[in-house]
């Protein structure tokens, strides 16, 4: 690849706010969010899979073992989940745009930092740093979509977050190998701060909060948002006791914490395990991880698809539920196939589709969190999304001490399938019909779809 490498992929990312702004009259500027959106997830996910991408290589050069590989993991799974909540009411405050700057500048440093490591403490204090900094991102990123999308898109908006996430996945390995391959497992740390530092640039430039604030949008494309948004103008901020005191939030933060210990184990683990169990190749796992998650963009769409179409024909109340429990549990059950699986390839294939039965159902989850939460939708994701981030905790550290002690990765595969199927049981307590702190009038009945919903409108 060269010396060019960091400069290519730079003009790939390098903000142009004019080129949004001239973009066809035609093209909605809601979707010109949403493509922010998307490229703001592809940015967190090409960071933080770029650890498990040269994870063998750091292990190597620290001289550290899965135990505590697994250790600097969950440092930063730890520190995203504590500060996941403080970075979504934060946003509900004062916007999701000034939450945005801080991540993106706080991790593009950090993300530089973990380059300079040289052994587990200061990669357990700079990965710990990293996820303090980088907490927020998705409960924001609803919080945005709760504002800038009328309450019948919402099921097409969401997935387009977890695409972005998909897509920075995907072309990591892709990116990230090359470029370690060449120059060490450090530079690709660089580059990633160096795209994070672009994107600041187009945000503080061109995004605002609200359709209103945003210039050169139509009239009729504002008017058709804040007409059709879950966001009310005058709803009061909720207090932490009436959050967490919700039985419908409770399920489903319960619920997420078991959802995550699959999704850290692609994110985080996956490249171990086809390197280190399956026997493939550092070069034929970039083609692998590829796949895996290519599958899950074409699952969020699916997903997304069916969000919005359940619910229009059986009812918010089935079409969460439904899309919700057929996701956790494929998932499950892929992942325990490819556990017991004897053949490398087959085991691969079982991973690569329980990813994209991850994809298919995860959504329907911050779904939810629109659908209860609306003004408060940063606070009641981020609420979900920390205790989804402690389950990714607890999998890395599991995960690791299992493989160190056993040298059996099957029986760290069974962990992760029966927090599935354990998941799978909280969807029964979620309902997404009522609004938390709403009175009874503000109860969706069951049949009714998110369009019509009471309190649609701002």
């Amino acid at each position: 690849m060269g010396f060019f490498v960091p400069s290519k992929i730079w003009f790939v990312y390098e903000p142009n706010p004019r080129f949004i702004d001239q973009m066809p009259t035609n093209f909605p500027y809601r979707f010109r969010v949403l493509i922010f959106l998307c490229s703001l997830t592809t940015l967190t996910y090409l960071d933080r899979v770029s650890i498990s991408i040269v994870g063998v290589r750091i292990k190597a050069g620290l001289g550290l073992n899965n135990a505590q590989f697994g250790q600097v993991l969950a440092s930063f799974a730890l520190a995203y989940a504590l500060f996941e909540i403080p970075s979504g009411a934060w946003g509900d405050r004062i916007g999701p745009r000034a939450v945005f700057i801080r991540i993106v500048l706080w991790w593009s440093l950090f993300t530089a930092l973990t380059g300079l490591a040289t052994g587990l403490i200061s990669l357990l204090l700079i990965r710990f740093l990293f996820g303090m900094g980088e907490a927020g991102t998705m409960p924001n990123c609803v919080l945005v979509i709760s504002r800038w999308f009328p309450a019948g898109e919402t099921g097409r908006a969401l997935p387009w977050m977890g695409i972005g996430t998909q897509i920075g996945a995907a072309i990591a390995p892709l990116i990230i190998i090359p470029i370690a391959s060449r120059f060490g497992w450090q530079m690709p740390f660089y580059v990633n701060a160096a795209i994070g530092l672009g994107w600041v640039l187009i945000c503080s430039l061109w995004f605002r909060n609200f359709p209103s604030q945003m210039r050169h949008i139509p009239a009729s494309e504002r008017e058709l948002i804040e007409s059709g948004s879950r966001y009310r103008k005058h709803q009061a901020m909720l207090s932490w006791k009436l959050i967490f005191s919700n039985r419908s939030l409770l399920s489903l933060m319960a619920m997420y914490f078991c959802f995550q210990w699959a999704n850290y184990f692609f994110v985080a683990w996956m490249p171990v395990y086809l390197q280190e169990k399956l026997h493939y190749s550092e070069k034929e796992t970039g083609p692998i991880i590829f796949i895996l998650f290519v599958v899950g963009i074409f699952g969020l769409l699916l997903g997304g698809f069916c969000i919005d179409w359940v619910a229009r024909r059986k009812g918010l109340f089935f079409g969460r539920r439904f899309i919700g429990m057929v996701g956790i549990g494929l998932c499950g059950l892929a992942i325990f196939f490819a556990a017991i699986s004897e053949r490398a390839g087959i085991s691969a294939s079982c991973l690569v589709a329980a990813n994209g039965f991850y994809s298919f159902g995860v959504m329907s989850a911050f779904a939810v969190c629109t659908d209860i939460g609306r003004n408060n939708a940063g606070t009641v994701s981020g609420a979900m999304n920390s205790c989804g981030q402690l389950g990714a905790f607890f999998l890395a550290l599991v995960f690791g001490e299992i493989v160190n002690k056993t040298n059996r990765f099957d029986t760290a595969l069974f962990v992760i399938a029966a927090a599935q199927f354990i998941g799978l049981l909280f969807w029964l307590m979620i309902d997404p019909r009522k609004q938390i702190g709403s009175g009874p009038d503000d109860e969706i009945p069951s049949g009714q779809s998110p369009e019509a919903a009471p309190g649609s409108r701002a």
